[in-house]
């Protein structure tokens, strides 16, 4: 049901919003610094201008484990070059691992029913027990450890083992292909790589090990070649050569402490990657210091996480959700994992996992819920879902009516926090705020700590209802090292402070709102200029996926006779056929509830979108198709084949 665009969807009562995380900071805040406002607003205002108060602050309140020094921020002429706790000496794992009982720490699940809880003992345990393996291998700090594995606990304790001892994690999920781990894993020169025998997604068994063949013949720098038998408990590992098997490779010796080494605050260690639609992916080196705090104020200050809560999110070891859920640990919460198609059992496997395992932070994407949607599921008529106090949602802009639909169909008291921010920083720039409204459609805040502005193309910036480009005016924590073999900074430079020079430049297409909100309307090398004027992708989705048979949509520019077009593609429920009058349609719902300039010039049926890894429409791609220029690197993409169906289209050479 629409919902009253004069009201907001949902506000905490009084209590709840007093008994929050973000409150008790404030308070913490007030009697430290004289802050004496604790509306969001204020706090928010306080982190950006105080930097070194707010970040001094998250450390002692989170209760950061390590020697936090006498410097909070170092800073320099360059944003990138500032540094944050530089003299402090810190261990990300450490800080992971600091609950050691017999309570649950990991709760696993897999979509073929399989289940599996680690206890932070047993965590501890297995850990210490991999580190031992990974000493044996001659690692050391700086090393690179990677894993191509899906999102089970031995991942968990694969990554908290590599950072205990400083070497630098990375991973893939197993569903990339040889090429696209090539590609990401060849440019870093692991010593160890962790691989599975095979996994399980929709229903099937996909066998990894004859890719695994050709990854560890083009690695040369491996020296242990690792498998874990994730299928088949005893896999055959004679095709690939000199591969040992998990259990083998961690032996049979009870395991002592876990090592856990102080290291400097910018120690880097992960390497994410990104999504490399347009070329080789970069390799973004991130510090664990910075990562650390940037991901213990979102989930404790705009989550609302707390200790012995149960934190889940639907993600990939190749998406950077995954490092985000990891550090939960953190917050002494319980990390509620989940390997599969989300959509199994009709779509109701991950809210049955929601009852069945307590869970009370509920992470997915907007195309999730849209799915649900599109499958007519109302878990509020079906599951209890009394824990869940916050859902998040990210990966894609979540529309006006995604939120509605949290509201009417899956719980009508809920956080719902939509937030936005990207591998490049690990984290959020947008995000949620427990003690405030939720509007339809929008990201409530600006992140803590994040000085946030929307400018326009001349770097001016720009009032509520005018979209321009989403960015950060100052520096904060979780900016990454730079990129792997990147010397002089040129790409890291060239790929967020060249278009608005000294200041971090996401590539997001934005607008405030009057509630002090933000809207992200699409990527900005997505948007669309016809007639010289930019819109946004989002603005289109939204109108065109409220018809009942479209099931998803892409939108690019053209180049078309010296300006730009509109061409959208639609997928269509089985059965639906495109007809003039669902054109029309179409062309009519865009024009009211957006704009003329909207109005695509050609709409087009396909039967399926590109789509990267990690679940995300690319736009990019379908242009270049479209335009006659080479997809550079298609292996990037979960589903390259798609790209055949918009080669030598006729609807488009006229």
């Amino acid at each position: 049901m629409p919902a009253d665009a004069t009201a907001p969807l949902w506000a905490p009562s009084a209590a709840r919003a007093e008994a929050s995380t973000l409150r008790r900071f404030a308070d913490v805040a007030s009697h430290l610094h004289d802050l004496d406002d604790f509306r969001y607003e204020a706090v928010h205002r306080w982190s950006v201008d105080h930097p070194d108060e707010f970040w001094s602050t998250v450390w002692h309140f989170t209760g950061v484990v390590g020697d936090a020094g006498e410097r909070v921020v170092d800073p320099a002429p360059d944003l990138w070059r500032a540094r944050y706790f530089p003299d402090a000496r810190l261990n990300f794992a450490e800080n992971l691992l600091r609950r050691h009982d017999d309570t649950p720490a990991l709760l696993f699940a897999r979509e073929d029913g399989a289940r599996r809880t680690l206890t932070w003992v047993e965590l501890h345990a297995l850990v210490a027990r991999v580190q031992r393996a990974l000493r044996a291998a001659g690692v050391t700090a700086g090393d690179r450890v990677a894993a191509w594995m899906p999102n089970g606990p031995e991942v968990y304790a694969l990554m908290l083992a590599a950072a205990g001892l400083g070497a630098v994690f990375s991973s893939c999920s197993p569903d990339f292909g040889t090429r696209g781990v090539l590609d990401r894993f060849g440019q870093i020169e692991p010593v160890v790589l962790v691989a599975v025998d095979g996994y399980h997604y929709d229903g099937r068994v996909f066998d990894c090990l004859e890719r695994l063949r050709e990854i560890t013949a083009d690695l040369p720098t491996v020296r242990a070649v690792v498998v874990h038998g994730y299928v088949d408990a005893a896999p055959d590992l004679a095709g690939v050569p000199g591969a040992v098997a998990w259990d083998e490779w961690l032996g049979d010796e009870p395991a002592g402490a876990v090592e856990l080494v102080p290291l400097p605050f910018d120690h880097p260690l992960y390497v994410l990657y990104s999504s490399g639609t347009t070329g080789l992916p970069k390799c973004i080196v991130h510090r664990a210091g910075g990562i650390l705090l940037k991901h213990l104020v979102e989930h404790r200050l705009h989550c609302d996480v707390q200790p012995g809560d149960r934190v889940f999110y639907f993600t990939t070891t190749g998406w950077m959700m995954w490092n985000w859920l990891a550090s939960g640990l953190a917050s002494e919460a319980t990390l509620v994992l989940y390997d599969g198609i989300p959509t199994a059992d009709g779509g109701r496997v991950l809210w049955d996992l929601a009852d069945e395992l307590g869970i009370t932070l509920f992470g997915t994407s907007a195309k999730f819920l849209d799915a649900c949607r599109q499958l007519g599921l109302r878990p509020v008529d079906t599951h209890h879902l009394g824990t869940v106090r916050t859902i998040t949602s990210t990966g894609s802009p979540l529309v006006p009516e995604g939120f509605e639909y949290v509201y009417d169909a899956i719980k009508r008291d809920v956080h719902l926090a939509s937030i936005s921010g990207g591998t490049d920083l690990c984290g959020c720039l947008v995000a949620g705020d427990p003690t405030g409204p939720v509007w339809a459609g929008e990201i409530q805040r600006p992140g803590l700590g994040m000085a946030i502005d929307v400018l326009d193309d001349a770097g001016n910036g720009l009032p509520p209802g005018e979209a321009g480009e989403l960015v950060c005016t100052a520096p904060f924590p979780s900016m990454p090292l730079g990129f792997w073999d990147d010397p002089g900074d040129a790409r890291y430079r060239a790929a967020y402070f060249e278009r608005f020079p000294g200041i971090w430049h996401q590539g997001d297409f934005a607008r405030w709102t009057e509630h002090g909100g933000v809207v992200i309307q699409g990527r900005s090398d997505a948007t669309l200029n016809p007639g010289g004027v930019r819109i946004g992708t989002a603005e289109i989705y939204r109108q065109v996926e409220a018809i009942d048979v479209v099931v998803e949509s892409l939108v690019i520019g053209q180049h078309w006779q010296d300006d730009v077009r509109v061409v959208l593609f639609v997928v269509l429920r089985a059965g639906s056929v495109l007809t003039e009058e669902l054109v029309v349609e179409i062309r009519r719902r865009i024009r009211q509830g957006a704009s003329p300039r909207h109005v695509p010039a050609r709409v087009i049926a396909v039967t399926d979108l590109p789509r990267t890894r990690s679940g995300k429409l690319t736009e990019l791609a379908v242009r270049d198709v479209v335009e006659g220029r080479p997809v550079k690197n298609a292996e990037a993409l979960a589903n390259p084949e798609a790209l055949d169906q918009f080669r030598d289209l006729e609807e488009l050479q006229s």
